[in-house]
Formats: C-alpha cells, sequence, structure tokens
C-alpha cells in the first residue's frame, strides 16, 4: 500500500514540473493566485468564528497593519475556530487567526504584534523563497494543488501542515510549501524587526511585542511552543533583539497619527 502511495506521490512530483514555466520560478502573480484558491477553499471548510467582539478586533488590527505595510495586496482577514494558539500571512495579504491564540495574547496591541510579523514575512517575500526551493526539490505538483490527502500527510511533519492537506485541493498543495518548511533564522529576525515597525506606525505600543513573548513563554509551561513560534529564535534572544530595535520602533510610534496603546483587553 505505502509503495502505491509513494508512487503516486512521485507522479505527481514529475508530472507537476511541466508547468507553471516548466520547473522554473512561478511570478508573484502565479504564486498570489495559488495562495487565493488555497484560501477560499480554508474559507468555505473551515469554521469561521462568531465571536463578534474578537472577530472586529482581527479586522480592525489586519487592516491597520495592511495599510501600515504600504503594499497593494488584496488583504483580507478571518478568524477560524480552532484551539490552536496560530495565526498566520499567506503571500498577496490573505491572513487568519486562530481563536486558540486569542486568550493567550490578553491585548489588541499583542495581536497587533503577532499580525504585524506575520504581515512582513508576505511583504518580505519570505513565502515566495519558499515557493522557489519547493520547486527546485521537485514539489512542484504539490504545490499546485495536485497533492492527495494520503500523500500530504505522510509528508507534513507539522499539525498545521497536516490540517490543510485534509482540505485538499490548492490547500493540500499550498500547505507542502507554506506550513511545513522553516523560514530562515534570518527571515524570523527581520520578520519581527518589520513587524514591530509595522505595529508601531498602526498606532500600537511596540513595546507590547516584547510582553507578548513573555506571555507566550510562561504560557507554554516549558511545553511544547506553539508551531507558528517553532522556527523562531529562542525566547530571550528574541526579547532582546526587539528590545534593541524598541528605540527605532518607538519613533516611529510617536509619529503615528492615532495612537491606541495596547488597545482593548482579549476577554
Amino acid at each position: 500500500m505505502h509503495k502505491k502511495i509513494l508512487l503516486l506521490i512521485g507522479f505527481i512530483y514529475f508530472s507537476g514540473c511541466a508547468t507553471l514555466g516548466g520547473g522554473s520560478a512561478p511570478s508573484e502573480d502565479e504564486i498570489n493566485a495559488e495562495s487565493l484558491k488555497a484560501y477560499s477553499e480554508v474559507k468555505a471548510k473551515s469554521k469561521i468564528s462568531k465571536n463578534r467582539e474578537w472577530s472586529e478586533m482581527v479586522q480592525r488590527v489586519s487592516q491597520r497593519i495592511a495599510a501600515a505595510s504600504g503594499e497593494n495586496f488584496q488583504w483580507e482577514a478571518i478568524l477560524i475556530e480552532d484551539p490552536s494558539p496560530n495565526a498566520w500571512c499567506m503571500p498577496g495579504g490573505k491572513i487568519a487567526v486562530y481563536t486558540g491564540i486569542m486568550p493567550v495574547l490578553k491585548t489588541e496591541g499583542a495581536l497587533a504584534a503577532v499580525l504585524g510579523h506575520e504581515v512582513a514575512h508576505a511583504t518580505q517575500r519570505h513565502g515566495q523563497k519558499q515557493y522557489a526551493r519547493a520547486i527546485q526539490e521537485n514539489q512542484t505538483g504539490l504545490i499546485i494543488g495536485m497533492a492527495t490527502v494520503v500523500g500530504g500527510q505522510m509528508l507534513c511533519k507539522t499539525e498545521a501542515c497536516k490540517t490543510w492537506t485534509n482540505l485538499g485541493g490548492a490547500a493540500a498543495g499550498l500547505a507542502i510549501t507554506f506550513f511545513n518548511r522553516k523560514y530562515s533564522r534570518q527571515d524570523e529576525s527581520e520578520a519581527d524587526a518589520v513587524g514591530q515597525v509595522f505595529m508601531a506606525k498602526s498606532g500600537y505600543d511596540p513595546a507590547e511585542s516584547i510582553n507578548l513573548w513573555e506571555r507566550m513563554g510562561a504560557a507554554s509551561g516549558g511545553k511544547s511552543i506553539p508551531e507558528w513560534m517553532s522556527t523562531h529564535p529562542s525566547d530571550s534572544n528574541r526579547r532582546g533583539q526587539l528590545s534593541q530595535s524598541l528605540p527605532q520602533a518607538k519613533a516611529v510610534y510617536n509619529q503615528a497619527p492615532h495612537k491606541y496603546g495596547i488597545g482593548a483587553a482579549i476577554k
């Protein structure tokens, strides 16, 4: 049985290499189009949260962060009913926050820190590099949405990836690319610094980004940390780096036309 599955996966790999420019690096428009397909499937097949207060908070924070980024993406954000403490932003500006992360964050400002970081991955085109690496590794067929659920489950190393492959179609393909691959430490550090500026420009006190990681560390209780944090620098290194960049972010915050401080409490 496993041999048949592996043969199927191999067929998908190599047949996929004949698409999207014959294995050459896809354009940004092509990547964003695939992201849109996957995001549409996620919206259709996930349970969207009915928590009005949290949903409105996600909308206003994501809109402010998006505006601060200066990117002309087709921005969109949803709040998914899921206990996982996760959040992500796909290439092209498609954002999702899971309800499981909201109680851990405690403040609107902490949500701005998380979304600033995730949006920075998109604006700095870190996901595009992931896509290009996947093509070089002959995973194109999976990326463009031809992955089978079984094949995807075998290839996935993270729960987020497995959740997406269960949706099938384009979502399964994107899962292999964006949810099963680690960003580099350089990418993560860059997303921290750029995200801190985004939240400051949006009117949220950038010092809350440091408080956020203290809360996340405390919430883990020494146990495994959320997957979206797993590829990041250690908590101590991260707090140190964010503390070093805080004066620059504070200067941006002081120039923000509207100031929200740490925003509303998350109840």
